[in-house]
């Protein structure tokens, strides 16, 4: 099977038909009904479904770390906004009534 073929057959809604034919293979081959070419030919089937099952687990992986990095670094980006406000005006600490300037 081409490799363009393989990535289609996992693809969106097709992986969990893929799956579902994948649990089916095993089931089969587990019943061992099945004539010697036959658990061959579906052995072979297996095995290229768990290899584009797993690329689009792997592919799907990816993405989820990239949508969570990216709203870290959105997180990250809001709370640097809050931290470069200007602070209010302090208030001053001394009397008013007192006319002497003090540095400390």
């Amino acid at each position: 099977m081409s490799r363009k073929k393989e990535e289609t057959v996992a693809q969106g809604p097709d992986f969990e038909a893929s799956l579902a034919e994948l649990e089916s293979i095993v089931s089969a081959l587990e019943s061992e009904e099945l004539s010697l070419s036959e658990m061959i030919a579906r052995y072979e089937r297996g095995s290229s479904l768990l290899v584009s099952c797993d690329s689009f687990l792997k592919s799907a992986r990816q993405r989820l770390e990239i949508i969570a990095m990216r709203e870290e670094n959105e997180n990250v980006l809001a709370q640097d906004g809050k931290l470069c406000q200007s602070p209010p005006p302090a208030s001053p600490d001394y009397d008013h009534d007192d006319d002497s300037i003090s540095l400390f």
